[in-house]
């Protein structure tokens, strides 16, 4: 079988990729199925936690309490045979309390003492940072270097994180009182900002029933962590046209006020557009949509599906968008409209 591209030679898919292709299918709808036994709907939610996993990025949740961010993330690790951590950021917590330190221990036998590196709960394959904008900014910036390097340094040593590393921090976004803001440099390394928005009516029964009687539901697993891994790889290997490419970076480069692609609306109301990692981002998870969708090409619909997770924490909006009450996902519905899919 082969799949043609515009711009491209005709590309040979072997067996081997496209027995990975439906197995990843199948997969997720398996795994939509075991999360459903705990959570009730937030099926984007998910299938967007699932996406940030396989192009090995990171997700920030945003959503008032009490709408199971914690729980949603505990259950796909589980689905997926994941190592889980989680830590409750506070404004006492230190950098130490997440990365390990070295600590003196004494030998057997009374052969004197050597330093010790304990690990911290960083050293995980799912690690859930709840409120993470309520720690100082000394040990928000501890998560810097694991979530982009994938790896943590401890005075003179560097140790590399078990693959794979995925980061999910929450945020309330409604109490603000003796919070510290992510700086933006960090706020970039996150593949997604999702909205975890109020559940529907009759989810929200569903939750009441199930959550106040006497049974419990316990999620089965539904892949290993080598085949995490090598989905991964297919995730990458999916090609995509030119065409799909430029419009994915028209879409970004619209976004800053300065540049000669800009709409009129960006130049009102944003001061930074997003950076280049938001194109590839927009890319990377067009990919992994595509083949979660069955199909091992990347379409126009993959990148303006995903444009708003990816792209909402990467504009800074002015004085006068906050005035006007306009906010990021506006401004993406306006950018999705003018920038034309061909050049």
């Amino acid at each position: 079988m082969t799949v043609a591209l515009r711009n491209h030679a005709p590309i040979k898919m072997d067996d081997a990729i496209l027995e990975r292709v439906q197995k990843l299918r199948d997969a997720r709808e398996r795994l939509l199925e075991e999360v459903g036994k705990v959570i009730v709907g937030q099926k984007d939610v998910i299938d967007l936690m699932l996406l940030g996993l396989l192009c090995r990025g990171h997700v920030l949740m945003q959503g008032v309490p009490g709408l199971g961010k914690t729980l949603m993330a505990r259950t796909l690790s589980a689905t997926l045979n994941l190592k889980f951590k989680r830590v409750q950021f506070t404004p006492d917590l230190m950098p130490s309390d997440i990365t390990g330190t070295d600590i003196l221990e004494e030998q057997e036998g009374g052969g004197g003492h050597r330093m010790k590196f304990v690990q911290g709960p960083i050293f995980t394959n799912f690690l859930l940072a709840d409120e993470i904008n309520r720690t100082p900014p000394k040990t928000q910036a501890a998560l810097l270097q694991a979530m982009q390097e994938r790896e943590v340094s401890i005075g003179n040593q560097t140790y590399t994180l078990p693959p794979p590393f995925f980061v999910v921090a929450t945020q309330n976004p409604i109490e603000m009182e003796g919070t510290y803001p992510l700086p933006e440099a960090q706020v970039d390394r996150f593949m997604f900002n999702i909205r975890v928005r109020y559940p529907e009516l009759a989810e929200e029964a569903a939750i009441i029933r199930g959550t106040t009687g006497t049974e419990t539901s316990i999620p089965k697993s539904v892949l290993e962590c080598s085949e995490l891994l090598l989905l991964q790889d297919v995730v990458r290997a999916v090609p995509v046209s030119d065409d799909v490419v430029m419009y994915a970076a028209r879409l970004v480069s619209a976004t800053r006020p300065d540049s000669p692609l800009a709409i009129d609306f960006v130049k009102k109301y944003v001061v930074y557009g997003a950076s280049p990692r938001a194109g590839q981002s927009l890319i990377l998870a067009a990919k992994a949509r595509s083949i979660l969708e069955g199909r091992y090409h990347v379409d126009f619909d993959d990148v303006k599906r995903l444009a708003h997770p990816v792209l909402r924490h990467r504009l800074v909006l002015n004085f006068h968008g906050r005035a006007d009450a306009i906010d990021s996902d506006r401004v993406i519905d306006r950018l999705l409209s003018e920038v034309p899919q061909e050049s």
